[in-house]
């Protein structure tokens, strides 16, 4: 089984993406994260990760914007979103 859990929203339209993001997030077990794709930066989105003990880490690369996210304190789920994110670097 994969850690990386992949939602793409870009396209859609506001609050779909928000609403998806939280959703997905419901389902992460030990050692997931969510890769989440977008067409802008999810501003609305981080407050309430920060809310619910979650982590994330985004970086735009070529108008698509990577969101990583994890909950705080998994190890697991950090470390292979990092491996992720150094290797798309």
């Amino acid at each position: 089984m994969s850690a990386e859990q992949l939602l793409d929203v870009r396209g859609l339209e506001l609050p779909e993406p928000l609403l998806r993001a939280l959703a997905a997030l419901d389902g992460l077990g030990s050692g997931e994260y969510l890769h989440l794709l977008s067409h802008r930066d999810p501003v609305l989105l981080y407050p309430l990760l920060a809310q619910q003990g979650f982590l994330c880490e985004s970086h735009d690369r070529a108008g698509t914007v990577h969101v990583l996210i994890w909950r705080a304190g998994d190890i697991a789920a950090q470390q292979a979103a990092s491996r992720l994110s150094l290797n798309a670097g």
